[in-house]
């Protein structure tokens, strides 16, 4: 399994960097996690966008959704005609928000929409995309949110969306090779309850779920990524390193 780093930047895309957009493939098939601002163009040039097998949306935050709008207008009109519609599992209301952010008046319909997008709303049980197993769990953040752990080829990976500290997001990583953790904040500051987590925080998940690596994402822009990293550093024993564009982790 390979995990593409598409977007990394927090809440909003910056200089360098999209918003959240992670791309995993493996054995020829591929999946998506998230797909914020300014993630759809490097997207399609790291993969075939029209090839995807699935688009995983952790929660509908604008900086982790928003590029399915465009998506829609790159799958529906491509000179090749529209391939079959791509599932985007997400939480409740995912196809009313993409359809929302797409209009551009109130009520307008937007044509086709279910002919490109197959909207899945996330499920309890573990779901089956191909050779990847999904696994979600409900996390701390101020809309409904989901961590997503994706088993393929005897390998794992957890994605942590946007969250603050939580025992769920321990319990979704027990054992997992690559722990791939938000740190939107540092520690030196006072920062809001159930919203986002410190470098620290992150190191301490991934420390207790046992995890194999941690790589920390979703870096806002107005932080020190140097003490980002020290932070992540100082609480996990493995291997740290921090999100960047088209960094590339095999597993």
């Amino acid at each position: 399994m390979r995990l593409t780093v598409i977007g990394c930047a927090g809440s909003f895309p910056n200089p360098d960097s999209a918003a959240s957009c992670y791309l995993v493939e493996h054995d020829g098939s591929s999946i998506v996690l998230d797909l914020g601002p300014g993630s759809l163009g490097p997207l399609a040039a790291a993969t075939d966008i029209r090839t995807l097998d699935a688009v995983l949306l952790s929660h509908l935050h604008a900086d982790h959704c928003l590029d399915l709008a465009g998506m829609y207008v790159a799958r529906k009109y491509h000179p090749d005609g529209p391939p079959p519609p791509l599932a985007v599992h997400g939480p409740r209301g995912t196809g009313r928000r993409i359809a929302d952010a797409y209009r551009t008046s109130p009520g307008e319909p937007v044509d086709g929409l279910e002919r490109i997008y197959r909207f899945v709303d996330h499920a309890p049980d573990p779901v089956q995309i191909g050779p990847f197993t999904i696994t979600l769990a409900r996390v701390a953040h101020p809309v409904p949110a989901f961590a997503i752990r994706v088993e393929a080829g005897g390998a794992s990976l957890v994605y942590s969306g946007d969250t603050g500290p939580t025992q769920a997001l321990v319990e979704l990583s027990r054992g997992t090779d690559l722990a791939l953790f938000e740190a939107s904040c540092l520690s030196d500051v006072d920062n809001p309850k159930d919203l986002h987590m410190t470098g620290v925080q992150a190191a301490e998940h991934a420390a207790a779920a046992g995890a194999g690596r941690l790589v920390l994402t979703h870096l806002v822009s107005w932080n020190d990524p140097g003490a980002t990293l020290a932070e992540g550093r100082s609480a996990f024993d493995g291997e740290v390193a921090l999100a960047a564009p088209g960094m590339v982790v095999e597993l």
